[in-house]
């Protein structure tokens, strides 16, 4: 049952973490008027698929990613050109269908070929029948059928390029936005599920230590430390203990509810000892504390990011160093056994490292697109967009080649144990 619940635990919070980065591309990039033709979770050969709206919904085989397909990003509309044979489903005198091919099963559609045609400014197909031209005005939302497969037309209003600097860069950062968002939101649910620090409590004392000489026992609570107020900072304990080695220290310990005075002297031992685990003793998170400790919790694990970036970028690391899905999946398994506190912890972590990666300056990441969307806004025109394709098409196969080689180290060390 265990086994179960981990696995349900760890797709989960890919799950999750996926969806509400892709969500964000999606939002915003439908809230800027933009075609979203696709919103899908994972790579790779379709499991599941529906279509609500304009956009598919489609979960795929590999859980390593997402992606939101906005129209004018690829080309993957088929180009209809003059002197081409198509069919024409008209709704009034509005074209609401473009058949490609198996014009004989069309009997309720017009056949013609191609005099001119423009389907994304002036919206219209101009077409010989017979002998005849005429011209029909398409509807912005027409599909475009070809062997059954359906194709919504994307006019130039409703594609990426067309927007704004501003609303591209917002589409694009929404992503890492959310991901920021869903860590803080965990951080501070943490808060509230393992409470806050409110006294220094002993675990256990080391056998023959001065602890014990001193009659110190487990789940002595430490109030007072030579007349100083001990609360829950364990770092003022340490100090207090290292300025006094070899010298009694009074200590005013509460023991089933009732205040004991022992008499300790730390040992020279490393700066000062006395032969203690400490523990804390939490109590409920007030609504303020929750949010000021879940962002202090949040800030910290951001240096520490970073911090790791700095490192890969100038190559302070070993292969061992670095982990791929294996690893994550593994960790993710011990972080669910630990109990729900430490694995909704261990999910903040992952949803705020997921949106600061993709917003490091590296082609086929969201920062990478950010970065060409800040070349335009300063040079007043795009980048080439077959330039731009490529640049990103090399930075996601390094990353595949990535993903690969770390996780054959991963496979190498479990069977290494």
């Amino acid at each position: 049952m265990a086994t179960l619940q981990n696995a349900f635990q760890i797709v989960l919070l890919f799950f999750v973490l996926v969806t509400i980065h892709e969500w964000g591309h999606f939002y915003f990039a439908k809230r800027a008027g933009i075609l979203v033709r696709e919103f899908a979770i994972g790579f790779g050969p379709k499991l599941l698929s529906f279509k609500k709206g304009e956009t598919r919904y489609t979960l795929r085989l590999l859980p390593i990613g997402g992606f939101v397909r906005m129209a004018g990003e690829d080309p993957e509309i088929v180009q209809i050109n003059p002197g081409q044979r198509i069919a024409l489903a008209l709704k009034g005198n509005e074209v609401t269908h473009i058949y490609i091919n198996d014009f004989d099963n069309r009997s309720d559609s017009i056949v013609g070929v191609v005099e001119d045609i423009d389907l994304e400014r002036r919206l219209f197909v101009k077409l010989d029948m017979d002998g005849e031209i005429k011209q029909f005005p398409v509807h912005p939302q027409a599909l475009m059928v070809s062997k059954d497969k359906e194709t919504q037309i994307a006019p130039w209003d409703r594609q990426f390029g067309s927007k704004t600097v501003g609303q591209r860069a917002m589409s694009i950062f929404a992503g890492p936005m959310m991901n920021f968002f869903l860590a803080f939101i965990l951080f501070v649910t943490v808060v509230f599920m393992a409470g806050v620090p409110d006294k220094v409590k002993i675990q256990g004392t080391t056998a023959g230590s001065a602890a014990e000489k001193a009659g110190l026992m487990a789940n002595d609570i430490i109030v007072q430390v030579n007349d100083v107020t001990i609360g829950a900072d364990r770092n003022k304990l340490t100090s207090l203990i290292k300025q006094s080695v070899n010298k009694p220290m009074v200590w005013i310990i509460e023991r089933n509810k009732e205040q004991i005075r022992k008499e300790v002297t730390p040992a020279d031992i490393n700066g000062g000892q006395v032969g203690v685990t400490l523990m804390a003793e939490t109590r409920k998170a007030s609504f303020g504390e929750a949010i000021s400790n879940g962002w202090s919790s949040m800030t910290s694990a951001t240096v520490s990011i970073l911090d790791s970036f700095g490192k890969l970028a100038t190559l302070q690391f070993k292969m061992d160093d670095l982990g791929g899905p294996v690893r994550i999946v593994e960790f993710t398994s011990e972080q669910a056994s630990a109990g729900w506190a430490q694995y909704t912890f261990w999910a903040a972590l992952m949803s705020l490292y997921l949106g600061l990666f993709n917003l490091l300056p590296f082609p086929a990441l969201d920062g990478s697109r950010l970065v060409f969307l800040g070349f335009e806004a300063l040079r007043g025109k795009p980048v080439d967009p077959g330039r731009e394709s490529i640049v990103h098409f090399v930075g996601f196969a390094m990353l595949m080649l990535l993903m690969i080689a770390v996780t054959y180290n991963d496979i190498l060390r479990l069977i290494k144990g």
